[in-house]
């Protein structure tokens, strides 16, 4: 493998937990027991690896639209798969544009839009950390963050969805909270 390919492999691995956590808010909870999250984001980065040098992309272009949208259609194609039988055309919607959503919402928990490249960029590092750091943390306290976070849900729905009380899910919440400002201050 040519150095260049390995750099390649190296940069778009980055992106494993970003996407796997985009794929999570995106799913139905029905859905993702069963669907692996993990082999299709592995799917992704797979194709993204593979079609790189073809896809015309510039050295330095960001990344995450590109592979935003290959795990838009590799999570399409899952659930078309799967719900073959009981497909209602009318309820279909852009799974695209539900995915660069959540990024949306992601991003907005960092520094507003940056206008020059090296502003984007350090958002893009940025990104990539809060991803890392919410996949790090325990998994009710990562479910507790997602649905509040990125899905919007209130602390009550978020108890139903887990089963728990109202104060359960604000102490999920608050130490989730701790341990990402924990993480990602010891990462600067």
């Amino acid at each position: 493998m040519s150095d260049e390919k390995a750099d390649l492999g190296g940069d778009l691995e980055r992106y494993r937990h970003y996407l796997r956590l985009l794929a999570q808010t995106q799913l139905d909870p029905v859905l993702q027991g069963k669907l692996d999250v993990s082999g299709i984001v592995q799917q992704t980065l797979l194709e993204a690896y593979q079609s790189l040098p073809a896809s015309g992309m510039d050295e330095g272009e960001p990344l995450a639209p590109w592979l935003r949208r290959i795990l838009a259609n590799n999570l399409t194609d899952q659930i078309r798969r799967l719900k073959t039988a009981k497909r209602d055309v009318r309820r279909e919607q852009p799974l695209d544009a539900a995915l660069d959503a959540s990024s949306a919402r992601l991003a907005c928990w960092l520094v507003a839009d940056g206008s020059s490249p090296s502003q984007k960029a350090q958002r893009n590092e940025q990104l990539l950390l809060l991803a890392d750091a919410v996949a790090a943390l325990p998994d009710v306290q990562r479910q507790a963050i997602v649905l509040h976070y990125w899905q919007g849900e209130s602390v009550a729905q978020i108890g139903q969805h887990l089963g728990r009380s109202r104060p359960a899910v604000a102490g999920l919440l608050q130490r989730g909270l701790k341990k990402l400002r924990s993480q990602l201050n010891g990462s600067e």
